[in-house]
């Protein structure tokens, strides 16, 4: 029960928390090119997209923050027996993330906040450069600590404590699991912050508002997610590579192939209970898993069975197969709904055509749905990571069931499950009703094309954004 209820707390807290990171990750980086094209043009729309965004991005922020920080209790209160055996490796990332990251993010995102009349306008413009690079590096140290959960590299067992011992940090940062895992959740966040874009202009079109503004914000947000689709798409195929590599279990169960099979086949759609010879694929590409997983369709995928019977060879008896329908769906939902978004971004490209501005209420109520469908991707992209390496907390090296804390009780479980649900609905309801709020009330009216000028403020013509 313990175990059940600590990894549903912990699922519960991890895609709530997951849902503001690439937001935050992709968001950024236009309000980045929104100041830097205005620190260029002088152009004043350029001035009131980057502050129209960069409301928006703090509020999102702010939430990934606080949300985030409930991670790290986590792993002191649930799985203490995990943090105990490993926490020497797997702190070294999160502690690079807090001490550098986390630093870069916060102290440059205040003096971006308060120094828009207080810095020269290239020195205010330097500000959110650092500090969107610092998002850059959080990503990075927290992917490479999850990345060491999928491959364990660059330790040693300690002869005197039985844990893991770190020797190699290089190894932990750089290994092709956390490289390719960065590229990945990257270009995916730019897919779904191009969507947040795209979705926050086509309302203001919609209702008749500044079309000088956001029709250029509609077209750079579905520039963007056909330009990160094709890295979600080039880093996805190294991590189907990797993922055979290292974790052929994982590949096996998100098919649903129980037998070893060359020209392996990709199922689009099956019926039936994905328990071996139940299932029946009632559309498949032949030979595409074979690609994914070998780079050849001519290439032989290694079944369930098959791998079970290895790792009981090699680990002792157990049952080493994943959830298969959850990890098979969640598979094909975090390639449907980023192929959807793809789509959107051609057919709202093609309805800007020739100067044209779609301003119906069916183009606003449409891209607001695509919008939730890539960070509804990405976070089906993370369910497959986290349960295809089942049963594995640490792959090869721990099994989840070792992990848990042995002296929190369940009624303790049980009541921070629910608190944390009660207070995370509470959040998402406050993080709506704020974005909400900023998105209705638009861009500011009016600014002055050279709010900084001599770093003095100019009353008659300053309006300053407050946040």
């Amino acid at each position: 029960m313990n175990l059940d209820l600590a990894r549903l707390q912990f699922a519960l807290t991890s895609v709530y928390h997951f849902l503001f990171v690439p937001l935050s990750l992709g968001t950024i980086w236009f309000v980045v090119g929104f100041q830097t094209a205005w620190f260029r043009t002088r152009n004043p729309k350029y001035l009131r997209l980057t502050k129209f965004f960069g409301k928006l991005f703090l509020i999102n922020f702010a939430m990934g923050v606080v949300t985030g920080i409930v991670q790290e209790f986590q792993f002191g209160m649930n799985w203490s027996e995990y943090s105990r055996f490993v926490g020497d490796v797997f702190g070294a990332p999160l502690a690079m993330e807090g001490l550098l990251a986390f630093f870069l993010e916060s102290t440059f995102l205040g003096l971006w906040i308060f120094g828009w009349d207080r810095l020269p306008k290239l020195l205010h413009l330097a500000t959110i450069w650092i500090a969107a690079i610092g998002t850059v590096f959080s990503a990075f140290f927290i992917l490479a600590a999850n990345a060491w959960m999928q491959h364990p590299i660059g330790y040693e067992i300690s002869e005197t404590t039985g844990r893991a011992v770190l020797n190699d940090i290089g190894a932990v940062l750089f290994q092709n699991t956390s490289l390719v895992a960065f590229a990945h959740t990257m270009t995916a966040s730019f897919v779904v912050a191009g969507a947040f874009v795209a979705a926050v202009g086509a309302w203001h079109l919609s209702k008749g508002k500044d079309a000088e503004l956001f029709r250029p914000a509609v077209k750079a947000g579905a520039w963007v997610i056909l330009i990160a689709a094709i890295g979600v798409s080039l880093s996805g195929a190294e991590i189907g590579k990797v993922m055979v590599q290292q974790q052929p279990m994982k590949m096996a169960a998100a098919e649903g192939l129980y037998e070893t099979t060359a020209n392996a086949p990709f199922s689009i759609l099956t019926i039936g209970d994905l328990s071996g010879d139940q299932a029946t694929p009632i559309i498949e590409i032949p030979g595409l898993l074979s690609f994914l997983a070998t780079g050849s369709v001519d290439g032989t995928v290694e079944g369930i069975n098959d791998i079970q019977a290895q790792y009981v060879a090699e680990y002792g008896p157990g049952n080493y197969v994943p959830y298969v329908p959850l990890t098979y769906w969640s598979f094909r939902a975090m390639i449907g709904f980023g192929m959807i978004a793809i789509a959107y971004a051609l057919w709202a490209l093609w309805r800007f055509r020739g100067g044209r501005i779609p301003r119906s209420r069916s183009f606003a109520i449409s891209t607001a749905v695509i919008t939730l469908l890539p960070l509804a991707g990405v976070s089906a992209g993370w369910i497959f990571t986290e349960t295809g390496r089942q049963p594995w907390i640490v792959f090869g090296l721990q099994e989840t069931v070792d992990g848990v804390s042995p002296l929190t009780t369940t009624p303790e479980i049980l009541i921070s499950l629910i608190g944390f649900f009660v207070l995370y609905s509470a959040l998402a309801f406050v993080e709506i009703r704020l974005m909400l709020k900023a998105i209705k009330a638009g861009p500011p009216s009016e600014v002055n094309e050279d709010p900084f000028g001599d770093g003095k403020q100019d009353s008659d013509k300053q309006l300053y954004f407050a946040y």
